[in-house]
């Protein structure tokens, strides 16, 4: 299953070889929102692996995006202690249009499919 969201790109980290294999990359985005009168801000960090980490590259700080991702669950035992994490693995981002910018170029987006291993539970 695929979410997104919108926000405000507030820092994007250098990339993590964690194996020779396998590397990672995080950003975050900043989302506001405004509950019975207050302003609500969180910021969602997510990650982005293999041929994914070049994502963030065509973004700035302040940019508005929107971020397709994946949660990913992981359970560990450790010391006899289970151990979990929730990664959101963002596969698609994209420049939000605010106001009457022109649209980006058509070579603008990365990454246009869900990695392959997401599930198509569609009945067509």
């Amino acid at each position: 299953m695929s979410f997104e969201i919108t926000g405000k790109l507030v820092a994007k980290f250098d990339i993590v070889q964690r194996t020779e294999t396998f590397k990672t990359r995080e950003f975050v985005i900043e989302k506001s929102e405004d509950i019975n009168g207050r302003t609500i801000v969180n910021y969602v960090k997510f990650q982005c692996v293999q041929d994914k980490t070049a994502l963030p590259d065509r973004f700035s700080i302040g940019d508005e995006v929107k971020v397709m991702f994946n949660i990913k669950g992981t359970k560990w035992t450790k010391d006899g202690k289970d151990n979990y994490i929730t990664n959101l693995d963002a596969w698609r981002m994209e420049q939000v249009k605010l106001g009457n910018d022109a649209p980006p170029p058509a070579d603008y987006f990365i990454a246009d499919a869900p990695p392959s291993d997401t599930v198509d539970d569609l009945p067509f």
